[in-house]
């Protein structure tokens, strides 16, 4: 009778130790990352430090059909995870253990393992699923656009949920291996590099790998039929563009524009330090939207970006951001000025060396031409808030500050400044205040007051304060040093910089 009551005792004793303590007070992980902007993007439990998309793509009929394999690691103890996604979902395996699923939300996968997960253990999560994704409309619409011949995705802040399961927030990045199957006689274009194609009974097979840590919302995926050109920098990186066979008269002026990608990522290496992914270039797909993006080592170009001509700035723009915000990307979306801040400065940079106007001379430009009243000076760069993410002045009025702290630090302290920024937060996220720190520290001088007065501040700074920070045509002299009045001249770069801001309306 002892002997009963001893060994169930026993083996309910070596079950309880056999469960970690951890995962015995396993909670859902959060359904959001906490974004300031965007609550319901990103998730909360875990990491992906991998994503494997194995894709097959009709566009007859616009079907998708994929496996998504995830490798991540738990940073709590999970009952429960969420996936971003928006398509239909067929099974989920967790390290091959069927797992439960539902959705909710616009875009929630919800995953709930067959027992709890432990804190910091490797897991593998594999999605099979299928859809229509231009069918699918989330805030009333699909970032998943049909082509004449095939399709394109790419969109800011969201559009992975669209063709790919993911924790879709910049905070949580990843390397990628990108494989799609289409229709023979079509193409794919995607990030990184194009390592191999197969052809197989009428079907083509395209694998693309990234191996650099990537956002999701900075993947994208292009089929059609284009012309394809390569090329290499001066590092020897790979360089693809890749235009649409049937962009008709914007055909000539778009590659006359991205086909300079790599003279200008050699001349932005120069002034932002080693490019920091293994390939380059850009795409420019048949499609009506009216923007560009900077998806990672690829960027994304509407033809209409050179409806009126070629444009260089454009592609300097989106080239720049493969420092600011793809390399160095937002904590949080209100951070928007880590990305287009720079991007902008560095369009004021190129036409500085275009000898089309300084970035002085753009800055004075920008702060006298645009009266006190408008609302441009009622947005606060540094905290823009959603509606206003890509509002102009987050772009013109950001580039300012950029131009004021250069006249607080000088040019040698300003140019350190911005190579030790993209050295030390490489492949990381950074806030506003990220850097006003980090250029204090460097520049050794105090410089929130500076930052305050053009990114925090709404309404227009006033003649002295702007003065004070060397802004304004009563900063321009002659040769005798006396101030110079009357209407401020418009620098030659100044159309083409505003032809390039057009095509940021995401």
């Amino acid at each position: 009778m002892r002997h009963r009551l001893i060994v169930p005792s026993a083996a309910a004793a070596f079950m309880l130790l056999a469960i970690p303590a951890s995962a015995a007070d396993a909670t859902p992980g959060a359904p959001g990352a906490g974004d300031s902007y965007y609550p319901a993007s990103g998730n909360g439990g875990y990491d992906v430090s991998h994503y494997d998309l194995r894709l097959k793509y009709q566009p007859r009929t616009d079907k998708l059909e994929g496996t998504a394999t995830l490798t991540a690691t738990t940073t709590q103890a999970l009952s429960r995870f969420n996936l971003d996604f928006a398509l239909n979902v067929s099974e989920v395996l967790i390290n091959g253990h069927k797992a439960a699923f539902a959705k909710s939300g616009d875009h929630e996968l919800e995953i709930t393992p067959s027992s709890a997960l432990e804190k910091g253990r490797e897991i593998t999560v594999v999605v099979r699923y299928s859809g229509v994704p231009s069918q699918v409309q989330i805030g009333g619409y699909s970032a998943w656009q049909r082509t004449p011949d095939g399709a394109v995705v790419a969109n800011e802040p969201e559009s992975a949920v669209w063709w790919f399961p993911s924790n879709d927030h910049p905070l949580d990045k990843a390397t990628y291996d990108i494989s799609v199957s289409v229709p023979d006689g079509l193409q794919t274009v995607s990030n990184g590099e194009l390592k191999s194609q197969s052809s197989k009974l009428g079907w083509t097979r395209y694998n693309w790998r990234s191996t650099k840590p990537q956002a999701s919302y900075l993947t994208t995926l292009a089929i059609g039929k284009f012309d394809i050109t390569t090329d290499k920098t001066a590092a020897g990186l790979p360089v693809l563009n890749a235009y649409s066979k049937d962009l008709g008269d914007n055909l000539a002026s778009a590659k006359a524009s991205v086909g300079r990608t790599t003279e200008i990522v050699d001349w932005e290496s120069t002034v932002f330090g080693p490019y920091p992914f293994n390939a380059i270039g850009g795409y420019v797909p048949n499609v009506k939207t009216g923007y560009a993006l900077e998806t990672q080592t690829r960027p994304y170009y509407s033809p209409s970006g050179f409806a009126n001509g070629s444009n260089a700035s454009l592609v300097v723009h989106e080239l720049a951001h493969q420092w600011f915000g793809d390399s160095v990307s937002v904590k949080d979306w209100r951070d928007i000025w880590v990305n287009e801040g720079f991007a902008t400065y560095a369009q004021w940079l190129w036409s500085e060396k275009e000898g089309e106007g300084t970035g002085q001379e753009l800055a004075n430009y920008v702060y006298d031409s645009i009266p006190a009243d408008n609302p441009f000076w009622k947005v606060k760069p540094g905290d823009p808030g959603a509606a206003n993410q890509f509002h102009s002045a987050v772009y013109q009025r950001g580039a300012v500050a950029l131009q004021a702290l250069r006249n607080k630090v000088g040019d040698k302290v300003f140019f350190s400044i911005v190579k030790q920024w993209t050295t030390e937060k490489k492949f990381g996220n950074s806030s506003v205040q990220d850097f006003v720190k980090f250029a204090e520290k460097a520049s050794g001088k105090p410089l929130q007051a500076l930052f305050d007065t053009w990114l925090f501040t709404d309404s227009k700074p006033s003649a002295a304060v702007a003065a004070k920070d060397g802004i304004g045509k009563s900063t321009t002299a002659d040769k005798a040093g006396r101030s110079l009045t009357g209407k401020t001249a418009q620098p030659k770069s100044w159309k083409k910089i505003q032809d390039a801001q057009s095509a940021h309306r995401h």
